[in-house]
């Protein structure tokens, strides 16, 4: 393929091109290495059979086209927005996890789900979920690190030491979707809710005219940049609990200070988020005049203030595609992301914060190989690494997920 670098352009266009081409991310190429090439491969799941272990992009194609036809309507596959190219280009939609989750369960035809996401983006699929459908997750090593940071004892312990000091029947319990279904659960049997990135002030508010304070997490950033929109003061109206300090030590914090405020965050954050700088902000803004920073609310409060705007990565994606022809974007979120919106706005100059930015770790172990694994094993009448969240919890979760559904 030539480079249109290579052909003789203008002034501005030429060096548009060249901006382009520089700021290109590393995760453009649809190419896929066979998953025993895969640097970390050997961390992943062990029970794939070997056949597919050496599998090339062109033969996984073509394997993967055979079973989808084979399959038909009996078989939705969905990709979210975090998900590497080679994944995408099988999804039937793609989107955020909540999205994903919701237009699967409308989908009443579809028998198989594959949740081409991670542990707790499936758990909600299948909470969701007609009783006839059966959620799969290509590999079950793909998790999320955010969400194992409110660890389902560790949660349970803080509510302990709330209710000890008499606060649990004030606090409304608040999680995000990146959470474990047994943390639905919990908020769903405690008049709690579950929230999005979207929509996350629209819960707050809902929380706090119920009751006088909310516990929210897992992701302390994404719940303190909600609380400042609102117009809620860091230092007076919110304490962060570490549950790190053990039990017994309220968080790290003193009765009076929970007593004080209205927002008690979890200690936890996506570790990709958490890269983003005000100096890779500044350094945008430097080498490309005029150019507009959007990020994600799991960034820390001082790169959200920095920047133009924050949303969701529907939000990101929608501003990206509606602004004008010729703007320039640095985004501070997910690589995979950001390299599908430069490839789909070319007349857009679209790239990522953060230069050295790795994809979400755990997002990239869902690799084609097995991808094509799971639904070749339909074929036989074998549902490999279905996520079946026990009825108990899918009951408590899907209250927490239905109050949700009923904000405006």
């Amino acid at each position: 393929m030539v480079s249109t670098l290579a052909r003789p352009r203008s002034g501005k266009v030429e060096r548009d091109l060249v901006e382009r081409e520089l700021m290109r991310c590393d995760t453009d190429s649809l190419d896929t290495v066979p998953l025993a090439a895969e640097r970390a491969a050997s961390y992943w799941q062990q029970d794939i059979p070997d056949e597919y272990l050496h599998l090339t992009g062109p033969e996984i194609q073509r394997r993967v086209a055979i079973a989808r036809a084979h399959l038909g309507d009996k078989l939705v596959v969905l990709g979210h927005h975090y998900q590497r190219e080679d994944i995408i280009q099988f999804a039937d939609l793609r989107g955020d996890s909540f999205k994903l989750a919701k237009w699967a369960a409308e989908q009443p035809q579809a028998d198989y789900i594959v949740f081409c996401g991670v542990h707790f983006m499936a758990e909600a699929a299948d909470i969701l979920a007609a009783p006839h459908q059966r959620v799969i997750l290509p590999n079950l090593a793909a998790g999320c690190s955010m969400a194992d940071m409110a660890d389902e004892d560790d949660v349970y312990a803080a509510w302990d030491e709330l209710k000890a000091i008499g606060l649990a029947d004030d606090i409304i319990p608040v999680t995000y979707m990146n959470s474990a279904a047994a943390l639905k659960a919990f908020c769903g049997e405690n008049g709690g809710i579950v929230c999005t990135s979207s929509n996350a002030p629209r819960v707050l508010q809902w929380a706090l005219a119920r009751k006088k304070r909310v516990l929210f997490f897992p992701d302390e950033h994404l719940g303190r940049n909600t609380g400042i929109k609102l117009g809620f003061d860091v230092e007076r109206d919110m304490a962060l609990w570490d549950f790190r300090k053990g039990y017994g030590n309220l968080g790290g914090n003193t009765e009076e200070k929970l007593r004080s405020s209205t927002l008690i965050l979890w200690r936890g954050w996506c570790s990709v988020h958490a890269r983003f700088s005000v100096a890779q902000i500044e350094k945008a803004r430097g080498d490309h005049p005029g150019i507009k920073v959007v990020v994600h609310p799991e960034c820390r409060r001082s790169v959200v203030a920095a920047a133009d705007m924050d949303g969701s990565t529907e939000f990101i994606a929608k501003v990206i595609r509606e602004s004008e022809p010729g703007s320039k974007w640095a985004v501070g979120t997910e690589i995979n992301l950001v390299s599908r919106l430069a490839r789909e706005n070319p007349d857009k100059l679209v790239f990522c914060l953060d230069p050295v930015v790795c994809p979400c770790s755990t997002m990239y172990r869902v690799h084609p190989a097995y991808l094509a694994w799971v639904m070749e094993e339909l074929i036989e009448g074998r549902v490999v690494n279905e996520i079946a969240v026990p009825a108990e919890i899918a009951a408590k979760a899907k209250l927490a997920l239905e109050r949700m559904l009923s904000i405006p």
